[in-house]
């Protein structure tokens, strides 16, 4: 199954698919977290991105595009994944749809997660990454075993520049600027469900296993 998940920085979606990944086998590809790979090799499309993430902007949508394709090609094929934070526009989408089907691994479901600004701001300011490996953890949510510590590598774990409240308003405005056509695209696709990302990460679990039971036609 090839899922995608949608919803503003904060909504869960990174959390929801490190669980589907570890429960149920999913590739995982995170945009953020490939975009921050690139960064920190200081590729040369990484060095396109890094302006625009230090800003809270969201990066161009065909620098986002060559970087998510060459992930999903060079995976192992025809292993079920997670796209989580792409797409982010209809473009994007359509892009994806386009090369999917040549690859014959078409989007099955998208999983939109309708999230309150609120919560949102207190979930980004509790989010930790890992220095070294970029391992994703939330004081809250998904806290280390030991404070501070990556679970994975025993690295020192940081706060995001991008994490502080005004810069998570001004992310929020673009995303939410962008957001109503490609909901509406993927409406229009009868493969959208939406599952309030207002709830704790647990209940949250238990309406997507609900709905990857009985997937959009």
């Amino acid at each position: 199954m090839r899922i995608v998940l949608l919803g503003p920085p904060g909504a869960g979606k990174g959390t929801q698919a490190v669980m589907l990944a570890e429960k149920e086998g999913f590739l995982h590809f995170s945009t953020g977290d490939i975009l921050r790979e690139n960064v920190k090799k200081d590729t040369q499309i990484g060095k396109k991105a890094k302006a625009f993430m230090e800003k809270g902007e969201l990066v161009p949508d065909d620098i986002v595009i060559e970087m998510m394709l060459d992930t999903i090609k060079n995976a192992e094929p025809k292993k079920d994944f997670i796209l989580d934070g792409f797409p982010r526009t209809v473009y994007q989408a359509k892009k994806l749809d386009s090369e999917l089907d040549k690859l014959k691994l078409p989007v099955e479901i998208v999983i939109y997660f309708k999230t309150s600004t609120k919560i949102v701001i207190s979930r980004l300011a509790g989010r930790r990454l890992c220095s070294k490996c970029g391992a994703n953890y939330h004081i809250v949510n998904m806290p280390p075993k030991k404070q501070g510590l990556c679970n994975k590598c025993g690295s020192d774990l940081y706060q995001r520049k991008d994490d502080s409240e005004e810069t998570i308003n001004t992310r929020l405005e673009v995303y939410n600027s962008q957001t109503k056509e490609l909901i509406d695209y993927y409406k229009a696709k009868g493969i959208l469900k939406e599952v309030s990302g207002d709830l704790e990460a647990q209940k949250v679990y238990s309406r997507l296993s609900e709905i990857l039971k009985t997937p959009a036609k």
